[in-house]
């Protein structure tokens, strides 16, 4: 979320527009963008006590009152995030006459429907990243008009070029993202494990970290091939998964938590690197060729397997996953779906 927003920033504020940040975690204020202080009050802190956003969402709503110009002096506020947030900030928006958009970066909780239901209700539009995004919107009563499905964008022009199939490490099978349930890694470190018995010769590296690492680890050293590399330079990313012959996402949908759009495998594509989702990965619609990679059911071990070996067995069909991966991709440089964005806004404030 924090890369998404950084990109957008950097490409609304050479757009001309004046562009002001509230966040309490992260450190992303790209130059000309201002950070607006946060406070904190008697009600944040209560808030607090239920939880952090909802502390976040408070303090926002409460410096919207004292930025330069005061509210009249704000065209929009935009916030990426979802319903939590949006409880506290859609109606101190609207009290205010700001419009207020939401960007929501993943598929939503089950619980609390009717509460985002009403916290919904105060968005002027909603960009939802990913199909399955945009339909738990519809759910909980947004209408599809005020809905624009979308991706992150890439920033394509730091990516290094699409090394070519021959100089690929034959069998590197890489996976990107955090370390946690949602992201399937335990289920891919197991398919790869009964995979490499019949195939030796076979590498897996998950890049990434988080509160899973040891749990990981223990299904790691069950066998061979399986390399744990922690958090990396996203430069060292583009490497990795640039001379892989395969990216692998196995994402799974929790209760409260699901995959949007994932940036990674949409980052592999535009590196020509052939890619295998799980159906709660899927990039449709943002994705619209279906042959530029492959979907297995999620959870499914088996059909995990089956897919990975239907692709290293094929060097034509990972060329040609390759070439339409790249031309995917080529839709989604950032400064393109900047423009978007900035045109949703005027579609929805008409």
């Amino acid at each position: 979320m924090e890369r998404h927003v950084e990109r957008l920033t950097r490409e609304q504020i050479a757009a001309g527009h004046q562009v002001s940040l509230a966040f309490r975690h992260g450190a992303c204020v790209p130059g000309g963008a201002a950070r607006i202080p946060l406070r904190p009050s008697a009600a944040s802190r209560v808030m607090a006590t239920v939880s952090d956003r909802l502390a976040f969402a408070t303090q926002a709503a409460q410096a919207l009152r004292t930025v330069p110009g005061g509210p009249r002096g704000v065209d929009l506020v935009h916030l990426h995030g979802d319903h939590v947030e949006a409880l506290v900030l859609g109606p101190a928006c609207w009290r205010t006459g700001v419009p207020l958009f939401v960007t929501v970066h993943a598929t939503l909780s089950e619980r609390h429907r009717r509460l985002a239901r009403h916290a919904f209700r105060y968005a002027a539009g909603f960009v939802a990243l990913g199909g399955a995004t945009a339909a738990d919107l519809m759910a909980r009563g947004v209408e599809a008009r005020r809905i624009l499905v979308m991706s992150s964008g890439l920033d394509l022009s730091r990516m290094p070029p699409p090394v070519p199939a021959s100089a690929r490490e034959p069998g590197l099978i890489v996976s990107v993202g955090t370390l946690n349930p949602m992201k399937g890694h335990a289920l891919l470190i197991t398919a790869f494990h009964r995979l490499s018995r019949d195939r030796p010769g076979l590498r897996l590296v998950i890049a990434g970290d988080g509160p899973e690492r040891d749990r990981l680890a223990l299904l790691a050293a069950a066998g061979p091939g399986v390399t744990l590399s922690g958090a990396l330079p996203q430069e060292e990313v583009y490497d990795l998964v640039g001379r892989a012959q395969l990216f692998v996402l196995a994402s799974r949908r929790l209760a409260g938590k699901g995959e949007g759009v994932p940036t990674a495998a949409l980052e592999a594509l535009a590196l020509g690197t052939p890619v295998i989702v799980s159906s709660h990965a899927t990039l449709d619609p943002v994705v619209t060729n279906p042959m530029a990679y492959r979907v297995f059911a999620s959870g499914s071990a088996a059909g995990l397997m089956a897919a990975v070996a239907k692709t290293l067995d094929h060097p034509s069909a990972r060329e040609r996953m390759g070439a339409l991966g790249r031309q995917a991709a080529e839709a989604l440089d950032w400064p393109r779906v900047a423009r978007r964005v900035e045109d949703w806004y005027e579609t929805c404030l008409r």
